[in-house]
């Protein structure tokens, strides 16, 4: 048998390498020629060639695994070159780990430098939820010393490992993920370590140096990356926050700007003698909501908007807080009232009242209260301008109460002045205060009573006059008696006289008017009002002009014009009814004539005088007017 030459057994070799065999089938070339009974210079030759051959398969190996390594890290370095948030980019690198490393479990833990321990952030292959959620101390198992010490670590029997401080809570979550081989590498950013990355087997297997290499080259890309993403996230939050520090920049350069509009049209307001139905306009134009200006009273001085009214507990609480505002300034909120004072130094005149729904920053409080300080300068003004025409007003009416109407260029440029007009009748009136405290704020709201109506009112002593355009002066003194008494809160009694249709005349009605409100007084008919008039004979007594046939014909006007129409006799039965003490019998004896008659002429006096004329105050001024009836016209 022919023995095959070195240079053939050469060529099977390389013809087995190059087809890629696996190492077994390199043992065959050698154990035919061992068969074929190969002298032991040609077996030797053969194993030699064989060593070599392997050799070179195993580089080969080594070289092929090496290119598929380096690929797999460029193909990773590209696929974090596209990823710019960290969770994605750990979640690649732990999934690349795992198999390249054909590991069963790969994670990663990221240092928290400030409490002193590296924690678990991302797995691949985990199982265990307490194992995803470990924070592992620095220098604690073998994640918390490669941390600590920058230095790659592996174990293959991890538990059982004394080169490690073992703690209960890492092993339980360890034994519970079911890991018993665990390769852990440093993931270094310069000199400093960020994080660990991890293979993990759950079984003795030992990790070799090309795979703790490997796992290291995964580290170094995972750590650039990882950098990477915190300094983008730190970049967006810079940005983000440079963004928001922008916006409040914005939003405060236009509540600047909004203030100073505002502020310069709250000012033009002052120059032009706005008011505060002014101001509410521009502040709820500015700050929105509605809008309520409110005087020391509670009441409304004005509303802006389709303002809801305020409710009488919300009312006094406004109040209590703007006097507690007073003495500290500001804006304080309740509910969705914002509430501000509007005050001087020395007294609270009002409140400034927001409602909206909107926090209102510092900028827009200060318009509010810059709304409040000018609402109490108009109030201010305002206030002294009414103090000046109704002192004005007030002068007039007590040279016309004085009787100096003279007539005069000057008199009768005061009278157009305060648009009292010569051919209109007016009605002097008499108001009494029960309560002298009162007499200052009757007469304000007396001044701004007549001033309203076009006349004139002036504080005299201790009464209130007013001269006001009308003819009705009981009617006109009950109305003022009303509304002045419920403004005060106290009983106001008001006597009333005329109507003058001569300035000249004012004095008498004065003193009629007052004649009028005194009997009123002794009457107690406080909070009322009446003329002499509609006071029957005590009006006839107390009146000026003592007038007999007003009284007659208030009285038994509608008896009188029958009688004078018709031609009865309803005058003479009803003297007689009340001279013979209301006796139906007596008065048709005495008149000679039937009890039938008597009856049906009383029930027409009732038809013309009312039911209520035999009531004894309504009887004993009919009696009167009879027997001033019959003074003024005696029976022959």
């Amino acid at each position: 048998m022919t023995m095959p030459s070195t240079r053939v057994s050469c060529a099977v070799f390389l013809d087995l390498l190059a087809r890629e065999a696996a190492p077994v089938e390199f043992e065959e070339p050698v154990m035919s020629a061992r068969a074929a009974g190969a002298p032991p210079e040609e077996l030797a030759e053969l194993e030699r060639a064989k060593r070599a051959a392997l050799r070179v398969h195993a580089d080969l190996r080594r070289q092929a695994r090496r290119e598929a390594e380096l690929t797999a890290l460029l193909d990773l370095a590209g696929d974090l070159a596209g990823l710019r948030d960290l969770d994605p980019i750990l979640e690649a690198i732990v999934r690349r780990a795992r198999r390249l490393l054909n590991a069963d479990v790969a994670y990663v833990t990221l240092n928290d430098d400030e409490h002193g321990e590296t924690r678990m952030r991302m797995t691949d292959g985990s199982i265990s939820a307490a194992f995803r959620r470990l924070r592992i101390p620095l220098g604690d198992g073998l994640g918390g010393l490669v941390a600590q010490t920058g230095m790659p670590y592996s174990s293959d029997r991890y538990l059982t490992d004394p080169q490690f401080r073992h703690r209960a809570r890492i092993d339980e979550a360890v034994a519970e993920e079911a890991l018993v081989a665990i390769l852990g590498v440093p993931m270094r950013v310069g000199t400093r370590v960020i994080g660990v990355l991890y293979a993990a087997n759950r079984t003795e297997r030992a990790f070799s140096p090309e795979q703790a290499v490997l796992l290291g080259s995964l580290a170094a890309h995972a750590a650039l990356a990882v950098d990477n993403a915190r300094r983008l996230a730190r970049t967006r939050t810079a940005l983000a926050e440079l963004n928001a520090a922008n916006e409040r920049v914005r939003a405060q350069n236009a509540a600047i700007l909004r203030a100073a509009q505002a502020h310069d049209r709250m000012t033009a307001l002052v120059v032009r003698g706005g008011g505060a139905e002014d101001v509410a306009a521009v502040v709820t134009e500015v700050l929105g909501g509605t809008l309520h200006v409110l005087d020391a009273g509670g009441r409304c001085l004005a509303a802006s908007g389709e303002a809801v009214p305020l409710a009488e507990d919300e009312i006094s609480g406004v109040l209590e807080i703007a006097g507690a505002i007073d003495s500290r300034g500001g804006t304080l909120r309740r509910g969705d009232l914002w509430i501000t004072s509007v005050s001087t130094p020395d007294e609270v005149l009002g409140a400034l009242v927001l409602r909206g729904e909107a926090e209102l920053g510092d900028l827009d409080r200060r318009i509010l209260e810059r709304a409040a300080l000018v609402t109490a300068l108009l109030m201010l003004l305002r206030s002294s301008a009414v103090e000046a025409e109704a002192r004005f007003r007030g002068e007039l009416l007590d040279d016309l109460l004085d009787g100096r109407a003279d007539g005069s260029a000057s008199l009768q440029a005061r009278i157009g002045r305060v648009g009292l007009e010569a051919d209109v009748p007016y009605v002097v009136l008499s108001a009494h205060c029960v309560s002298p405290r009162h007499r200052g704020r009757a007469g304000f709201w007396a001044a701004s009573y007549a001033a309203a109506a076009h006349g004139l009112a002036a504080v005299r002593d201790s009464e209130v006059v007013l001269l006001l355009p009308g003819d009705r002066p009981g009617e006109t003194a009950r109305q003022v008696a009303k509304e002045m008494g419920g403004s005060l809160g106290a009983p106001v009694t008001v006597g009333g006289a005329g109507p003058v249709r001569d300035l000249a005349g004012v004095p008498a009605a004065y003193r009629e008017a007052r004649s009028c409100a005194d009997a009123l007084l002794a009457l107690d008919r406080l909070d009322d009002g009446a003329d002499a008039r509609e006071l029957g004979f005590v009006g006839l007594l107390i009146g000026t002009n003592r007038d007999a046939r007003g009284f007659l014909e208030s009285t038994l006007g509608p008896v009188l014009d029958y009688d004078a129409k018709r031609g009865t006799s309803l005058v003479r039965t009803l003297d007689t009814y009340f001279s013979t003490g209301c006796g139906l019998a007596k008065t048709a004896e005495r008149m000679h004539i039937h009890l039938n008659t008597v009856h049906q002429r009383l029930h027409r006096v009732e038809r013309l005088l009312g039911e209520d004329w035999q009531e004894p105050e309504r009887a004993l001024e009919i009696q009167l007017a009879l027997r001033l009836h019959r003074l003024r016209a005696p029976q022959r």
